[in-house]
């Protein structure tokens, strides 16, 4: 056997495909190839970000962000696109890890209230209820530090809600099975529950859900896009790869 035999294969690289068809995707793009520098500088593996608006593209991933925006525009364009089904395929058959921020949130739950005339389609894979624009309207967006345990550092993150959505229910008994866990909280903001949204949320006082995960998903109420703090980014590649 020559030395050269010996030496360990490469590690694969992880291709990470951002949802492109509106919203903050190129924002996120930035911050996952800043993430990915940041993980290649302590030594591991390579991770290689690509935008995604096609079926063809999602099929060359190994994880997908869906990004904030209009969550109505972004299901109907998928839906036009023919990329509805496979993005379903993508989360929910072969459950490859996917992260939704505010409209990737509520696309990736179950079910969503509040929305338009006609309802939207879901992507589902979250056993969860939002609902849309829970804090209101964009002259109501506001910014909040935001403890975030799963981090790890106690440092507060500056989270951003823009027509941000909330997680009013968990549905115990709803597909897909495996449990939600809930990974962040908002407090202080129960006076802003819209008449008629469920108390599920905020009943035991500590304020509205704005992060689960459920098996392979996760999904924030907020936009870690909007900033230039990739914590949060450097973190799920890392559990990403953890998993591998």
């Amino acid at each position: 056997m020559t030395a050269h035999s010996r030496l360990a294969p490469a590690a694969a690289t992880l291709v990470v495909g951002v949802l492109a068809l509106q919203g903050g995707f190129a924002e996120h793009v930035s911050l996952v190839r800043k993430a990915a520098e940041q993980i290649a500088a302590a030594g591991g593996a390579r991770v290689e970000a690509v935008e995604v608006r096609t079926a063809a593209a999602l099929a060359r991933c190994d994880a997908l962000i869906i990004p904030g925006g209009e969550s109505t525009t972004i299901s109907l364009v998928a839906a036009q696109s023919g990329l509805l089904e496979p993005l379903r395929e993508f989360v929910k058959v072969l459950k490859k890890p996917t992260w939704g921020t505010c409209a990737g949130l509520i696309l990736l739950s179950e079910q969503a209230n509040a929305t338009k005339q006609g309802g939207q389609e879901l992507i589902g894979g979250l056993g969860v209820r939002v609902h849309r624009n829970h804090f209101g309207r964009q002259i109501e967006s506001f910014e909040a530090g935001l403890e975030l345990p799963f981090l790890g550092d106690g440092a507060r993150f500056p989270g951003v809600f823009i027509r941000a959505p909330v997680v009013e229910e968990v549905l115990e008994a709803s597909e897909p099975k495996g449990g939600v866990s809930v990974l962040a909280k908002l407090p202080g903001r129960v006076d802003k529950m819209r008449p008629g949204v469920s108390q599920a949320s905020t009943k035991d006082g500590s304020g509205d859900i704005i992060a689960v995960g459920q098996g392979n998903v996760l999904g924030m109420s907020f936009h870690p896009e909007l900033t230039t703090d990739s914590r949060i980014h450097v973190w799920w590649l890392r559990e990403i790869l953890r998993l591998r």
